[in-house]
């Protein structure tokens, strides 16, 4: 197989575009499909009491809907991203990132309430071209490939389309989701918390992390409607009863453990092995090598005394197909390879040489390209005079074919911090807690969002608040 970036990617954008225009038939099957996928990269939430809260927090919700004899399936999806939806079969989407973010139940239901709208006001097939778009160009893009960068591609596709026709059907959900609300006992001003929240994760977004939030629900943060919203909450007080009815589990000790952020995201090294999130790639280098990597590059050598190394660097993709030899001598511009061979890395095509030496000081000197998903990944080692040569060798190909897309279960062993509630002290300040998280940059930030006290909230003695361990 050949490589190409804006070709390839123009198939894939089109097959998918033309499978979403399909038909309103086809998206009574979206969610079994979704869900297939999820447990097929085992993107499942891996805690059953999570699953079965959801799914009881759901099914209170329907029981005063006109679907209520009809069949849901809620599940919790082992994604870090803020995010949650609905297809028109009936599935409800709840990733882990966005329960993070929740202080009770009311918000988590008011959430569900809002996806069980969607489907209850058939959404998708009303407005298909813009849910269908968002959602599965979304994530069947990103999974299929690993590339973050068509994830990013089709998000943005479907923020364009979503802005222009989506405000109407999200009001409708947030306007249906309170009156759920109202009805299964739940304050339906925990639909407006979570408004507050998403607007804030946009606001921590944009003027903290300088980028783009993601979540769907593009009319929860409109002035509009959360003044419609109050407007509503206010005339149904009337249906209300005199106490809200009780939770249907301890919140905040279920909160306690959740699995928080996604530490590999920007690459971590972890017993030699070295994970990138966005790119879903492992690589393992040999045994007893010190790994460390930066965000130019990951390098690996032997232990002390031993005169090696193996460093791994990401490279530009070519504007044209070239195969992975002629992107070294095209792109690369190397003149200097030889007893060079096609191979194969698991699906990948990757190409391995030697590199004709110009010291006496190096025994051997290796090279090696590897496409994966778009993206085009340069390997290079040497080893010194006196060294083992076919033992690095080896070694050398060893690291280059043990290039593989992450699994669910590489990312849970890698992304191992959870959330800890603790109770806050007088004093206590987010400054001082950051100091004790393991939270790589914007820890004081981060702590107050999480407890929805972004941008300059702090703690109150006696509450309970998230930490990160």
């Amino acid at each position: 197989m050949r490589y190409t970036t804006s070709g390839q990617l123009t198939l894939l954008i089109a097959l998918l575009l033309s499978l979403l225009w399909a038909g309103t038939a086809q998206a009574a099957t979206h969610g079994a499909q979704w869900y297939n996928e999820y447990l097929e990269k085992d993107l499942l939430y891996q805690d059953q009491e999570w699953q079965d809260y959801v799914t009881e927090i759901g099914e209170r919700l329907l029981a005063h809907s006109p679907h209520k004899d009809r069949t849901y399936t809620f599940v919790v999806t082992d994604i870090p991203m803020y995010d949650a939806s609905a297809t028109q079969d009936a599935y409800i989407f709840i990733s882990r990132g966005i329960i993070a973010h929740f202080q009770r139940e009311d918000e988590l239901a008011g959430v569900i309430g809002h996806e069980i709208g969607h489907v209850v006001k058939k959404h998708h097939i009303r407005g298909n071209r813009v849910n269908r778009l968002g959602q599965i160009v979304s994530y069947l893009g990103s999974f299929a490939t690993g590339s973050n960068s068509i994830y990013g591609l089709s998000r943005n596709v479907a923020g364009v389309l979503g802005a222009q026709y989506g405000r109407e059907y999200e009001l409708e959900a947030d306007e249906y989701g309170t009156e759920l609300l109202i009805k299964a006992g739940y304050d339906p001003r925990g639909l407006l918390d979570s408004m507050h929240g998403t607007a804030a994760l946009e606001d921590f977004d944009r003027t903290v992390k300088n980028r783009q939030a993601v979540y769907h629900g593009l009319a929860g943060t409109h002035p509009a409607t959360a003044k419609r919203l109050n407007e509503l909450i206010q005339q149904s007080y009337h249906l209300m009863p005199e106490e809200l009815s009780e939770p249907e589990r301890d919140f905040w000790q279920m909160i306690d453990g959740l699995t928080y952020g996604d530490e590999a995201a920007s690459g971590v090294v972890k017993d030699g092995v070295y994970y990138h999130g966005a790119l879903r790639l492992t690589v393992k280098f040999p045994q007893d090598w010190e790994v460390r990597s930066t965000n130019a590059e990951v390098f690996g050598v032997p232990p002390q005394g031993i005169d090696a190394e193996i460093t791994l660097k990401r490279q530009a993709p070519p504007d044209k197909l070239l195969t992975p030899l002629q992107y070294l001598t095209d792109t690369l511009r190397r003149d200097d390879l030889e007893n060079g061979e096609e191979v194969a890395v698991g699906p990948y095509d990757a190409y391995i040489a030697d590199v004709k030496l110009t010291t006496d000081l190096i025994a051997l000197r290796k090279i090696a390209i590897v496409f994966k998903d778009g993206e085009v990944y340069l390997f290079s080692g040497q080893v010194g005079k006196g060294g083992d040569v076919a033992a690095f060798e080896q070694d050398f190909r060893n690291t280059v074919t043990s290039l593989r897309a992450m699994t669910g279960e590489d990312l849970r062993q890698v992304n191992d911090q959870k959330i800890k509630v603790i109770i806050a002290q007088p004093g206590d300040t987010y400054a001082e807690l950051a100091k004790r998280v393991p939270l790589r940059s914007h820890a004081e930030q981060t702590l107050r969002l999480l407890n929805g006290h972004h941008p300059r909230g702090e703690p109150r003695a006696g509450d309970p608040i998230k930490i990160i361990q």
